[in-house]
C-alpha cells in the first residue's frame, strides 16, 4: 500500500501576515514618558573664592522623606509655597547701592535685599516622592515667572504679551530669525531683574 504524501502548508502568505502584525502592535502601542525638568546648565567657569551671602538673601525649602514642606524653618502647605517665594524675591529690602527701585514687597529688613542677592535654596530627602518633588519646583519656577510676567507687561505695554509667552514664541522653531532677534533683548532685560538662582543642594536621607 502507497504512504499518502501529508498535504503541505502554503507559508507563502506567513511573511504579509507577521507584517500587519507588526504595524498593529507599533500604532495601538502607547510609550510612556518620564515626567522632568527642563533646566540649562551654566558654562564652567574657575570661581577661586565663593561669593560670600548673606542668611538673610537666602530662602530655604527643605521636604522631608513624608513629603512635608520646611519653609524658612516653619512647615507650609505647597499650595503656598509660590506666594511666600514671591515675596521674598520681590522684597528689595536693601539700601543704597543694593536697594531695588522695581520692587513692590514689604522691603522687610529680615529678608532679601533684592532679586540679584536672593538665592532660593532646594533640599529634598531621598526617600521624597518623585511627583511631590517635581510639584515643589514647578511653584518655585512659577514664582520667577510671576514676577517676570509683571516687569515684561510694565516694560512692554503694547505688546500684548507676558515673559512666558513671549519666551515660548522665542523657543518656538517656528518663529523666523528675525522676530527672534526682537524678542531676545526684550526677554533678557526682564532676566536681569529677576534673575533665577535657585540652588539646589545634594538630597540627604533623614531617620
Amino acid at each position: 500500500m502507497a504512504r499518502r504524501k501529508a498535504p503541505e502548508v502554503n507559508a507563502g502568505s506567513m511573511a504579509d501576515i507577521a507584517f500587519l502584525l507588526l504595524i498593529f502592535f507599533l500604532v495601538t502601542t502607547t510609550i510612556e514618558t518620564d515626567s522632568g525638568l527642563n533646566r540649562k546648565l551654566p558654562p564652567m567657569e574657575d570661581v577661586v573664592d565663593p561669593p560670600i551671602i548673606k542668611e538673610r538673601n537666602i530662602f530655604t525649602v527643605v521636604v522631608n522623606k513624608f513629603n512635608q514642606l520646611l519653609v524658612e524653618e516653619k512647615p507650609l502647605e505647597l499650595a503656598e509655597l509660590r506666594n511666600e517665594a514671591v515675596k521674598f524675591l520681590d522684597n528689595g529690602g536693601g539700601k543704597g547701592e543694593e536697594a531695588c527701585s522695581y520692587c513692590l514687597g514689604g522691603r522687610n529688613s529680615d529678608s532679601s535685599d533684592n532679586p540679584e542677592k536672593a538665592v532660593i535654596s532646594l533640599k529634598n530627602d531621598r526617600e521624597t516622592d518623585y511627583k511631590v518633588y517635581i510639584a515643589v519646583q514647578n511653584e518655585l519656577v512659577a514664582a520667577y515667572n510671576e514676577l517676570r510676567n509683571r516687569e515684561f507687561k510694565r516694560l512692554n505695554p503694547n505688546l500684548g504679551l507676558d515673559f512666558v509667552q513671549t519666551d515660548k514664541i522665542y523657543n518656538d522653531p517656528r518663529t523666523s530669525i528675525a522676530e527672534k532677534e526682537r524678542l531676545k533683548p526684550l526677554l533678557s532685560e526682564v532676566k536681569l531683574l529677576f534673575p533665577q538662582k535657585l540652588s539646589e543642594a545634594e538630597p540627604s536621607k533623614t531617620n
